[in-house]
């Protein structure tokens, strides 16, 4: 199934999703008149049951072996945004519509982003320890550190949550430089677009940025995408926020890239794995601000995800290109612990 469809009906689904009853009869309500089974995940009998019938999914989670094997299944949404786990080979050989609700905590993920790049320039750890001491006097050196204003910011990927990192730049008054797969034209909040289908590659942005922040997919292409070579090209100055996934970094590098100072630190909400072993040399490399995979959430996203399922229920069926869907350039064959 291409990204457009002829228009189409849907008889039954399954949902998965622990949503409140209110927020459940939303759902109901935007997929009648189908047939519509709400069981817990963790009910692997009423999932089977349903799934023999089910032309729609809507999980909590990602998909598995379940719903690649139903025989009816066309259309999977999974209520989250990194859909690494589901873009496997599998799915698209079986002709699957995977979507997800990218986009949902955008805000408040270009925030954490944010968070690292204030606590970094601030020097947050040394500070928390002069407090802790009743000391009164800055850090050495503090006088000489500059604020984000005037410095450029780097982004790579272009998503929900790069859009609101772009926009939070220029707010902060930085330049804004944006990296991302799809040749696009010039977007709002950025001042050079930079992309790899138009033959462009990161090495400018490596080069002119303060701060870069990493919000895109883990595929094939970006596995691994910042390495010793990315982090040798990069200002000794420079931060680097990861918000996308462990994966996307090389993290041996990256800890003797932090050791030799060849960046000058690194904010990190993802890991590879995760849990981040006690044992991982990234807990005690030099400026690192490490949080785990925790970002505070926005107060209405439980209603973001089911706008954007409302919305592309009504695609589904008018044969529309779907919001958030999966495609062939997403898969990521590799280890899907991240």
């Amino acid at each position: 199934m291409g990204d457009t469809q002829q228009e189409r009906g849907i008889e039954s689904v399954l949902a998965t999703v622990m949503f409140e009853p209110g927020e459940i009869r939303q759902l109901r309500d935007a997929f009648a008149p189908a047939r519509f089974v709400h069981v817990p995940p963790w009910d692997s009998d009423g999932i089977a049951e349903a799934l023999a019938h089910a032309d729609v999914a809507v999980l909590g989670g990602d998909l598995d072996e379940r719903h690649i094997k139903a025989p009816r299944l066309r259309w999977v949404h999974c209520d989250h945004s990194g859909l690494t786990r589901s873009a496997r080979p599998e799915v698209f050989a079986r002709g699957l519509a995977v979507t997800g609700s990218a986009g949902r905590s955008a805000p408040a993920l270009a925030q954490h982003g944010f968070y690292f790049a204030l606590a970094l320039t601030f020097d947050v750890r040394r500070l928390f320890a002069m407090q802790d001491a009743h000391r009164w006097h800055g850090p050495e050196g503090f006088e000489h550190r500059l604020a984000l204003w005037g410095k450029t910011l780097g982004i790579v990927g272009f998503g929900h949550t790069a859009k609101e990192m772009a926009r939070l730049g220029k707010a902060f008054g930085m330049r804004v430089i944006v990296y991302r797969r799809g040749a696009v034209e010039q977007a709002p909040d950025v001042d050079l677009m930079l992309s790899a289908d138009g033959g462009d590659t990161l090495d400018p942005l490596l080069r002119e940025s303060d701060v870069i922040m990493l919000a895109t997919q883990l595929t094939d292409a970006t596995h691994h995408l910042f390495a010793a070579e990315e982090f040798a090209a990069m200002k000794n100055s420079a931060y680097l926020v990861n918000m996308a996934r462990g994966a996307v970094i090389d993290q041996s590098a990256l800890v003797e890239a932090l050791h030799a100072g060849e960046i000058a630190g690194a904010g990190l909400d993802v890991a590879d794995p995760e849990p981040l072993p006690p044992d991982s040399p990234l807990w005690d490399a030099p400026n690192v601000v490490i949080t785990p995979h925790m970002t505070p959430r926005v107060p209405d996203r439980t209603q973001r995800s089911i706008d954007i399922i409302v919305e592309n229920i009504r695609r589904y069926r008018a044969g529309e290109p779907l919001l958030n869907r999966l495609t062939e350039r997403d898969a990521y064959t590799r280890d899907r612990r991240t």
